[in-house]
């Protein structure tokens, strides 16, 4: 009988337990259960030692009894972990009400998960680097099952359940990978055919639900474990290990590096293609470790979670926030508006279409009141809009380009101006803080901040949270930089800004043709430089290199300028600011030559409530046009407003619609250089789920040009 070199240690096999002896251990197919073997006359001499990785300060155990010296300090992303255990214990982590079962978990018991899960993948074989995809949305098990897999020394590639088949697919083949962690049976059963059919799988792990559930098409080599079976596996694995005493004859433990690659993100796929982002656990403990001067979070703050995981800005948020004590909860679209208010919670972190609709909501609520509520409320928001004006002024926090100060006296006089308007307005602010304001304040919560980031914040969704006492702070980044490189402090909140870069990192504007760095208050190409920058994208060297020059500059390809430096004025707290205005890939070139950079003129469109949605467009035509998703509830109501339609109809004509929508864009663009001309009307949405909108709630530009392009075509003609 031949040998098959051992795996595992005897002692730790969870054979032994009568438990999988029946259940669990007769499920795994004949591919993983070799692995699991033992022969009693096996000799020593010919044990095969299998090196395994681990969390050098999570598991430092493991790497003192091989004789490795264990750190005391994070050098991997889970290392966070022992470190919250042992501060917070018994303090409450995180709630996820909306999964079955729903679950609580304390910081003790969190970290006890993942070194679970962790072992429970070594069990089933996973050796260092190799990729593991976790295709899934935002829950507790999500968290358990990213960090275990970093624990374990695997790659872990990541990915929304919305996204269509054939991208999850090419993550999958182009990373790599070797397993598949999925959410549900419903989400499995969605790709299975193609999978099942394409895809090299050594298991499936469900991490919800009951896997009997899951369509298989006679595939039963694959073989399929629920989350709480890796659990067990790993708890199993981990008791038998402390007490056997040849463990480390069978296994050597290395410890991670922090220079390590952690995760595989492919990017959203707004221009083309996504490319797998290699993060380094570096990359990510820099935000970890320099997040607090953005989100002062203390022991005991709540915090709602509902962005997908996998994004590089709510992941890197996660981490950061769990290393401070915080309790987060798990919420979703659905259900934001209702936890608001149940939870009360201080902060907020998350995307710009979240606090417009919250915006929405609230002007909508407003413009349904009775006519002396309306005019009461939107007198005092006015009145309290002017106020902050003046407090930005006298507090220095204005932006300009210009690059000249002005004088002392100029500076004194307008200081004085502001400080005295604002002191004559202020009881009527502090009125309306009391009389209105606060029931805003009890319906969304947010008693701390509100964080903004991966897409453009309006300005004037900005300007209104701030003049009704809700602190939002914006910031900015990209998954090639693990994602934050600057953001808006809370003493430093200067409004219509991304704010000053974050600790270790540097921002310069360089000109897009020449590359020359320009100075203060122009305009050009952002490029970052620091250990947030990712180590380049998974087998595309040329592709990193297009990215990352020879000096480790990213360019970004968004267009900004960063705020001259005063020592006095209305400014004088604003230097070094950095302001976007746009992506350099969404520039639109006419047919005139000239550039047209859209998203300044949707943002300005969408004050309007008649749009829903807007995408510019007019490459290479001589006029711009727009691609529109009207707001057909408040069309319909502005309609009969105006007596265009009787007050019972319920139907408005497309030409009414564009009479209409023309007349908006000529309000709110009316400032702008360039004008709309032409309208596509368009019924359907752009969503996630139509794959016009990236999983992160942004508009994929180029997938709505293409699908309208033969109407585009006949708009011009």
């Amino acid at each position: 009988m031949s040998t098959i070199p051992l795996t595992y240690s005897t002692h730790a096999l969870p054979l032994f337990s009568s438990r999988y002896t029946t259940n669990t251990f007769a499920r795994i197919q004949p591919s993983i259960r070799r692995r699991f073997c033992v022969y009693c006359h096996v000799d020593s001499k010919t044990k095969e030692v299998q090196i395994r990785r681990c969390s050098p300060l999570l598991e430092s155990s493991l790497l003192s009894a091989n004789g490795v010296v264990a750190s005391d300090e994070w050098k991997a992303i889970p290392d966070i972990w022992r470190s919250s255990a042992e501060k917070y214990g018994d303090k409450v982590a995180l709630i996820d009400p909306y999964h079955d079962p729903p679950s609580t978990m304390t910081y003790k018991q969190l970290e006890e998960a993942i070194l679970n899960f962790a072992q429970g993948l070594r069990v089933l074989g996973i050796k260092p680097e190799e990729k593991i995809a976790l295709f899934a949305d935002n829950s507790c098990r999500w968290l358990v099952a990213d960090q275990g897999m970093m624990a374990s020394g695997a790659i872990n590639v990541v990915r929304g359940s919305r996204s269509s088949i054939e991208e999850l697919f090419q993550i999958y083949e182009h990373s790599e990978s070797v397993a598949l962690a999925v959410d549900t049976p419903e989400m499995f059963n969605r790709i299975a055919k193609s999978f099942y059919a394409k895809a090299s799988m050594r298991y499936i792990i469900l991490l919800w639900g009951d896997k009997s559930s899951l369509f298989s098409e006679g595939k039963m080599e694959v073989p399929v474990f629920t989350f709480t079976e890796v659990i067990d596996l790993g708890r199993e694995s981990r008791m038998a290990l402390i007490d056997s005493l040849d463990s480390d004859e069978q296994f050597k433990y290395e410890a991670i590096k922090s220079d390590d690659i952690a995760t595989l993100v492919y990017t959203s796929g707004t221009t083309g293609n996504p490319k797998g982002v290699m993060l380094t656990h570096e990359n990510l403990l820099h935000q970890v470790k320099n997040l607090w001067d953005i989100v002062p979070a203390e022991v005991g703050d709540r915090f709602l979670s509902m962005l997908p995981p996998w994004h590089a800005y709510e992941r890197a948020s996660e981490y950061f926030i769990f290393s401070c004590g915080v309790e987060q909860v798990y919420t979703t679209v659905k259900n934001l508006k209702d936890d608001l208010k149940r939870y009360q919670p201080h902060y907020l972190i998350s995307v710009p279409l979240v606090y417009q609709t919250l915006y929405s909501g609230i002007q909508k609520q407003i413009s349904t009141s009775s006519l002396i509520r309306k005019l009461v409320a939107l007198t005092f928001i006015r009145i309290s809009l002017a106020y902050m004006e003046c407090k930005r002024i006298y507090e220095g926090k204005c932006l300009t380009k210009n690059q000249k100060q002005p004088s002392y006296l100029y500076s004194t006089l307008e200081w004085l101006w502001a400080r005295v308007v604002a002191a004559i307005i202020l009881p009527i602010h502090m009125l309306a803080k009391k009389v209105v304001y606060s029931k805003i304040h009890s319906a969304i919560g947010i008693s701390k901040a509100g964080i903004s980031g991966g897409g453009s914040l309006p300005v004037h969704v900005d300007k209104f949270f701030e003049a009704i006492g809700v602190k939002v702070q914006n910031g900015y980044g990209l998954t090639e930089t693990s994602p934050v490189v600057a953001a808006r402090r809370p003493e430093y909140n200067v409004i219509g800004s991304i704010g000053h870069p974050i600790r270790h990192t540097k921002i310069k504007v360089v000109d897009c043709e020449t590359g020359e760095v320009l100075p203060p208050g122009s305009k050009g190409s952002l490029k970052v430089n620091g250990p947030p920058v990712m180590k380049g994208y998974y087998k595309n060297p040329s592709a990193t290199n297009q990215a990352v020059d020879g000096d480790g500059w990213l360019n970004t390809g968004d267009i900004g300028w960063i705020v001259p430096h005063h020592s006095t004025g209305r400014s004088r707290n604003s230097g070094g600011a950095i302001v976007l205005e746009g992506r350099a890939k969404d520039t639109i070139v006419l047919s005139t030559g000239e550039n047209v950079e859209p998203g300044e003129l949707e943002e300005a469109a969408m004050k309007s409530i008649l749009i829903q949605q807007i995408v510019v467009i007019g490459q290479d035509k001589r006029r711009l046009g727009a691609i529109i998703v009207p707001n057909k509830e408040e069309v319909l109501k502005v309609a009969r407003e105006l007596s265009i339609i009787d007050s019972n109809s319920s139907d408005v004509s497309q030409e009414t619609v564009t009479s209409l929508l023309y007349k908006e864009l000529k309000t709110w663009t009316s400032d702008f250089p360039f004008q709309i001309g032409p309208i596509l009307l368009v019924d359907d949405p752009f969503t996630i789920d139509n794959g016009l909108m990236t999983p992160t709630m942004k508009i994929r530009r180029d997938r709505v040009v293409a699908q309208y392009s033969d109407q585009i075509e006949n708009l011009y003609n």
